[in-house]
């Protein structure tokens, strides 16, 4: 159960500015691991800001979607949401500065596949790159680098909590004890894209997986201009309870508002990052001298088909596009 699982008690937060401190907190503690090595000035310009980390982080986590919808064989949908909490997680309390988010976004999915039960091969989930047989045994030999340190730095909390499963409830529980609405299955397609679209935000660190689909089957009906006030009054018995009604109406608008506001960054302001980015992983400003391990990626304008060197890495353009 939600209520008491890791999630609830170890990663669900409070409010957006406990997520900012947490961020903020993991990009200092970069700067002044780098400043004490000596190789860079705390205040250096090369570092990324904390919002500049966020915007890197909206990238890559769109890509990790992109990367998951086309997946073959299809990725069940639970996995996806469950890749995509593992990420959020990581970078919470660490930096892309010092984990390139590539290869944390494929170990991600790498690790919500075994954990949720979909049974691909490592051979089949590399070939999912678009890449030569050698850069796909190489992107696996770095997806495994890292999957322990994904599950420490996840503290083993594996078990991840989507709103997919009480959002088919309640639609269940509309079928059968809510005659007001003849067929509830009218409201799957807009609640679905809202579901879609909340994922990207940070609602699945600050509310409940059921708070999720239960707005989201509200979104849509007030979208199809039906009235659900009394599913939620009486269906749900929220009548007489004014405390929890007004937390749910509360929490519903707060996702609203987290999905009004969200936006990916422009394509150009993403090529500026990842520059500063590259720089953060070069040999120059490196913290560790296992390159390989701790880097994951190269020039991402460098597209070949051919066998690779030992030395040459998979890129951002070895990922399958989903268009």
């Amino acid at each position: 159960m939600y209520h008491s699982s890791t999630q609830c008690q170890h990663w669900t937060f409070r409010s957006e500015e406990e997520l900012a401190r947490r961020r903020a907190e993991a990009n200092r503690k970069f700067r002044s691991k780098a400043a004490a090595s000596g190789k860079v000035q705390q205040g250096d310009p090369v570092f990324l800001e904390p919002q500049e980390e966020l915007a890197i982080c909206k990238y890559y986590e769109k890509r990790l979607l992109d990367f998951c919808t086309v997946f073959k064989p299809a990725m069940p949908r639970s996995v996806v949401g469950t890749a995509c909490m593992y990420f959020k997680r990581f970078y919470l309390n660490n930096s892309v500065m010092e984990y390139h988010p590539r290869i944390i976004m494929l170990t991600c999915a790498f690790l919500a596949c075994k954990v949720d039960e979909f049974n691909v091969s490592s051979a089949q989930f590399v070939g999912n790159l678009r890449e030569s047989p050698l850069g796909q045994e190489k992107a696996l030999e770095q997806i495994l680098e890292y999957e322990l340190l994904l599950i420490q730095q996840l503290n083993f909390h594996l078990i991840i909590h989507n709103p997919y499963r009480p959002f088919e409830g309640f639609l269940i529980d509309l079928k059968t004890r809510y005659s007001m609405l003849e067929n509830p299955e009218v409201l799957r397609k807009t609640a679905d894209d809202f579901l879609n679209r909340v994922a990207l935000t940070d609602a699945y660190l600050l509310f409940a997986p059921s708070q999720i689909a239960l707005t989201a089957i509200l979104s849509s009906g007030s979208r199809a201009g039906i009235n659900m006030e009394s599913y939620l009054s009486e269906s749900l018995t929220l009548k007489e309870d004014r405390i929890s009604l007004g937390k749910l109406l509360d929490g519903m608008k707060c996702m609203k508002s987290l999905i009004k506001k969200y936006e990916l960054p422009r394509p150009e302001e993403v090529a500026v990052l990842k520059q500063k980015l590259e720089k953060c992983h070069s040999s120059e400003l490196s913290l560790t001298t296992n390159l390989k391990k701790r880097k994951g990626y190269e020039d991402d304008e460098y597209v070949s088909k051919k066998s690779r060197t030992d030395e040459e890495e998979w890129t951002d353009d070895d990922l399958v596009d989903a268009v």
